[in-house]
């Protein structure tokens, strides 16, 4: 466990210095240590809430936040992440749909990347029909397999232009925060999860010292570009690992 706790540390680092919560490695992470699968939605999406939370606020005290942008997508999402959290799957299927979850993340951070360094671009916002859509097809997933769903949101936002790059990432945090909750309340509607969730306290207390590391770098030292390319190198790693396992099983 301790290990583990310091690979979560790790992470909470990466994804919080770019306004993320880390949901998506936590879960390979925690089924690369063989946890039991019906209780590491829940883990990853009480790290989420504890990690975002330094981050919404830092964003909103630099006056990044922008409600018109996120409102639609939370509106879509919200629910359907309840939703997904209440549903259970077969072990083999989740494993599947979090390959696939962490592979595609990987590669809209790979294009999220490039968009940091783009300016003088003329932002316009998405239908709102085309939002809540979008909104809500994240949350599913989101609630599925236990993660925030910023990491989704965030790319498709830079895709679109829908907003700056500052404004996105604090819309990205809020979204990974009030989506998380939804799911966690989803989650707990699954039988043994609140028992067994303070097993691990120590990850939610390696994941808050990690997210305010995390924070502080995005004020002060590395660039955006950066910390999206190696967040992105960690994402697709750790999905190469995941499909590996699952082709060889072991």
């Amino acid at each position: 466990m301790i290990i583990l706790s310091i690979l979560f540390f790790i992470t909470a680092i990466l994804y919080s210095s770019i306004g993320f919560g880390g949901g998506s490695t936590y879960l390979a992470l925690l089924l690369i240590w063989e946890i039991p699968y019906y209780i590491f939605p829940v883990i990853a999406l009480t790290c989420n809430i504890i990690v975002v939370s330094g981050n919404c606020f830092n964003y909103s005290k630099a006056g990044n936040f922008n409600l018109k942008l996120l409102a639609p997508y939370l509106f879509g999402s919200v629910p359907f992440a309840f939703i997904g959290g209440s549903l259970s799957l077969e072990k083999k299927i989740f494993e599947l749909l979090l390959f696939f979850v962490l592979l595609i993340a990987g590669i809209l951070l790979l294009f999220q990347n490039k968009s940091f360094t783009k300016k003088n671009i003329i932002f316009k916002r998405p239908p709102l029909l085309i939002s809540l859509l979008i909104g809500s097809i994240i949350g599913l997933t989101s609630g599925i397999v236990g993660i925030g769903g910023g990491i989704f949101l965030s790319p498709i936002l830079f895709l679109l232009k829908a907003a700056s790059p500052k404004q996105i990432a604090t819309a990205a945090s809020f979204f990974i925060l009030i989506n998380s909750l939804s799911g966690v309340f989803g989650q707990l509607t699954k039988e043994n999860v609140l028992n067994q969730i303070f097993e691990y306290w120590i990850l939610f207390a390696a994941v808050f010292i990690g997210g305010q590391i995390g924070n502080y770098i995005n004020l002060k030292i590395f660039s955006n570009r950066v910390l999206a390319l190696a967040t992105a190198c960690l994402v697709i790693f750790v999905a190469i690992r995941m499909g590996y396992r699952l082709m060889t099983g072991s």
